[in-house]
């Protein structure tokens, strides 16, 4: 019996032994597959929203997105000169390289701008010049929309970024209040420097307002670099010529930098004089922006080869209306998008 006893308790403390490590090897696969998938839980992104649009705040970076949407920004305007609004997506047809698309994206939203102000403050800009052009924007950010976005860059010697990413119109106005003219231009790093800025705006609608006498003599930039940047980006430049009495070479050269740089982007070109005429252009600028056509749509052969492809955009009128005149950029780099 003693003998017995002894057989039986060491039997005992071995199937103990033995439940309690099969127990241990049926738990640490469970544990495994635990750690592998936790991971790959804590790295899953969100869904971009559509056409790239980074769902963040002010901070988001620039990011490579890899999309064949192209955007067009588009103003129409009767012989009058006045903005249509309220046209439909089949009023609209567009060509790229002649040949037609469907147009897959169409807003007419009174849409928010990412904007900046290029101010010349160089010496040739001294004077009454500046003063009028600050009374101006005032008019500007008036009737613009009350959730655009400004960025402030000022330019002599070289150009400077006075103010990042702001929605205070205030603080835009103050920072121009104690600027002193002097120096040379810069005009075309400024225009480089501005494209840069804008195009990390918060906003899809980018623009750019060029206060200068066109006159550059101080830029590491050419113009034929500024106007290929332009030609890269869906940035619209309007170029506020401030003008002496008189034309001159000089003017009359500074003329025809802006008027390029302008019309490459569906921008315009705007000389002033008289106190005037520099209020009534910034308003209509400001009313431009709140009435133009956003419109999209992906090339039926699309290649990302960095080719250049021109656009042609144009509109039937309803019945009853007269001619109907349209204005956008001239075409695009056949690349990947960049927000």
């Amino acid at each position: 019996m003693k003998f017995a006893r002894r057989v039986r308790v060491p039997l005992l403390v071995f199937a103990c032994f033995t439940l309690v490590l099969l127990a241990t090897f049926t738990q640490h696969p469970a544990s495994a597959q635990q750690q592998n998938t936790a991971p790959r839980a804590a790295t899953a992104q969100p869904t971009p929203p559509p056409g790239g649009q980074p769902s963040g705040g002010l901070d988001d970076d620039n990011i490579l997105i890899n999309s064949d949407l192209v955007t067009v920004t588009v103003t129409v305007q009767d012989s009058y000169g006045r903005f249509v609004s309220g046209l439909e997506r089949g009023a609209f047809s567009l060509t790229d390289e002649k040949v037609p698309q469907e147009i897959t994206f169409f807003s007419d939203e009174d849409a928010p701008v990412s904007l900046g102000i290029v101010f010349d403050v160089s010496g040739s800009m001294s004077g009454d010049k500046i003063n009028r052009a600050r009374e101006a924007l005032a008019r500007f950010i008036e009737t613009s929309h009350e959730r655009d976005e400004y960025f402030l860059i000022g330019f002599n010697d070289r150009a400077q970024l006075l103010l990042d990413r702001t929605r205070n119109s205030d603080a835009l106005l103050s920072k121009l209040t104690f600027i002193q003219t002097k120096g040379q231009t810069a005009l075309y790093d400024a225009c480089y420097l501005g494209v840069e800025k804008v195009i990390r705006g918060t906003h899809r609608k980018r623009a750019i307002i060029l206060i200068s006498d066109g006159q550059d003599n101080n830029s590491r930039y050419t113009f034929t670099e500024v106007r290929r940047l332009l030609k890269e980006s869906d940035v619209t430049i309007y170029s506020v010529g401030i003008l002496d009495q008189g034309a001159n070479s000089d003017s009359m050269a500074g003329e025809g930098i802006l008027t390029e740089l302008s019309g490459v982007s569906g921008g315009k070109y705007f000389p002033v004089q008289t106190n005037a005429e520099m209020n009534d252009i910034f308003e209509r600028i400001a009313l431009e922006l709140r009435h133009q056509y956003s419109i999209g749509y992906r090339p039926s052969n699309f290649t990302a080869d960095g080719s250049w492809h021109r656009l042609k955009v144009k509109v039937t009128p309803p019945r009853g209306l007269p001619r109907l005149y349209v204005r956008s950029r001239e075409g695009y780099y056949a690349t990947v998008n960049r927000r």
